[in-house]
């Protein structure tokens, strides 16, 4: 399989996000890659509300959505669309985080909501409350692909391995891990959650990532990879915006699992504890 990965800078603009993204499925085509790979928030990463809600749609009127679908028709590529962000979409009036896996003829093959959500107060006095905008998704998704089942998650996903633990109990051997995050908890965990989950499913794991300073003011961390199911970094993209491709020898996972057979040893923990 050859992977195209899309670091993006997006921005708060829809349409102009749709526009850079659409362009990448061409070149990625061109250049030979079976999927194309893209961020979380790769339509619109707006940190103001009311602004982003004035752009936003629901999934059936996502711009981005529809431009990608048409442009994979056209070429005939696969697209991991990292996540879209969807308001009118759930009953509690929260917007959704949402990926999007659409095949070569355009159809979407499966949609994954954003589990885990980042609520935190830092010391530093900065505050994030993810759930305040976004609601909860409660449907682990995984699904079948030329290359094998491929996994869903976003982001602050990445530090459930239990969400994982689901995922390749459920034939997973590709996991995706789009995000975008912060500068300092990138340098501190990106690489080493990344490269830990591979390492404990014996999977590929392809983390695409935003990247640089945004219009709406804040920093992503960059450094999108591909992760093979030996924790070996097959890709990274250092933190500037582009496209880069991974080939990625899907032989591999049987051989690591042959030799390290974590997932064929699992064993079923009892939730009790008991305490000595």
């Amino acid at each position: 399989m050859r992977a195209a990965l899309f670091q993006m800078t997006s921005g708060v603009d829809p349409t102009a996000n749709a526009a850079a993204i659409v362009e990448m499925v061409a070149r990625a085509k061109a250049e030979g890659a079976d999927m194309l790979f893209t961020p979380e928030m790769a339509g619109c990463l707006d940190r103001d509300r009311a602004r982003a809600g004035a752009t936003l749609r629901c999934e059936a009127d996502d711009i981005v959505l529809a431009a990608v679908r048409e442009a994979a028709a056209r070429v005939g590529i696969w697209v991991h669309i990292g996540s879209l962000p969807l308001k009118d979409e759930r009953a509690d009036g929260r917007w959704a985080n949402r990926s999007f896996l659409i095949d070569d003829n355009g159809a979407i093959r499966a949609r994954y909501d954003k589990i885990h959500l980042f609520d935190v107060d830092l010391a530093t006095g900065e505050s994030w409350r993810e759930s305040s905008v976004y609601g909860p998704g409660d449907q682990v998704v995984a699904a079948d692909t030329p290359w094998g089942r491929m996994g869903f998650s976003i982001c602050y996903d990445m530090r459930f391995p239990d969400l994982y633990r689901a995922l390749t109990n459920a034939g997973a051997t590709i996991l995706l891990a789009p995000a975008a995050f912060t500068v300092p908890t990138g340098k501190a965990h990106w690489h080493v959650l990344l490269r830990a989950r591979a390492i404990e499913a014996g999977c590929f794991v392809i983390a695409t990532a935003q990247a640089g300073d945004h219009a709406d003011g804040r920093t992503t961390y960059g450094h999108s990879l591909v992760v093979d199911p030996w924790g070996d970094v097959l890709l990274d993209m250092g933190d500037v915006a582009g496209l880069a491709f991974a080939n990625l020898d899907l032989s591999r996972i049987a051989d690591v699992r042959a030799r390290v057979p974590a997932i064929a040893n699992r064993r079923t923990i009892p939730a009790q504890v008991t305490l000595g």
